[in-house]
């Protein structure tokens, strides 16, 4: 019962990757209080606009908090402006919440999308709340299981085919050895026609040598 007394936590394993034109985001779906999994299923990849979408990673509610007033205020920004926002936007009013209240929050985001001025791009804002433009991001627990895997992986000018068979083999990684991470990998593709969601469920996962 201890467990359940908790704070929910998505430790996770989040990632996004850029691609000429777009973006490709990814999460698992394991949500726990302690050791106990509160949520099996939970969508962990946020819509904040039409074309910008987030990964959360740390305190469930914090988290969720932070997106909320990230949705908001890009909507007073585009009705002051009367076009879509950039990404940049909304990753520097991320930086902004983040940052101001560190002492706080334990809030690790990634936010990414596609904008008419720059294209697909990947912003990642960790815990303490800096801000850093990336070619790819990788956050959460699971996190520390792939960096090897990433760096050795990753190519400049990867195709979104290639993106998404990049993403989907990280998390299947970090899911396999990270115990807070779980469940099905989300995946959501973002360019100039739109946002493409796709689930792939745990017997569907990549595999890897498991140790048996």
């Amino acid at each position: 019962m201890e467990d359940l007394s908790q704070a929910v936590s998505l430790g996770t394993s989040i990632m996004a990757v850029e691609y000429d034109g777009g973006v490709v985001m990814g999460a698992d779906s394991r949500t726990t209080t302690g050791s106990y999994i509160a949520n099996r299923v939970t969508n962990k990849i946020t819509p904040i606009y039409d074309n910008i979408y987030c990964c959360r990673s740390g305190s469930a509610a914090d988290t969720q908090a932070i997106s909320d007033y990230v949705r908001y205020y890009l909507q007073l920004h585009q009705s002051e402006l009367g076009e879509e926002p950039e990404v940049k936007t909304a990753a520097q009013l991320f930086q902004l919440l983040c940052y101001g209240n560190k002492n706080n929050l334990q809030a690790g985001i990634i936010c990414a999308g596609w904008d008419q001025h720059n294209g697909g791009s990947v912003y990642n804002i960790p815990l303490g709340g800096s801000l850093v433009r990336q070619p790819f991001a990788i956050g959460g627990s699971g996190s520390t299981y792939i960096y090897g895997y990433c760096d050795a992986t990753y190519k400049i000018g990867m195709t979104k085919e290639e993106c998404k068979e990049f993403t989907k083999n990280s998390l299947a990684l970090a899911m396999a050895r990270d115990g807070s991470s779980g469940g099905v990998i989300r995946l959501v593709t973002i360019d100039k026609s739109g946002v493409e969601r796709e689930m792939i469920p745990g017997n569907k996962l990549p595999k890897f040598y498991d140790g048996r």
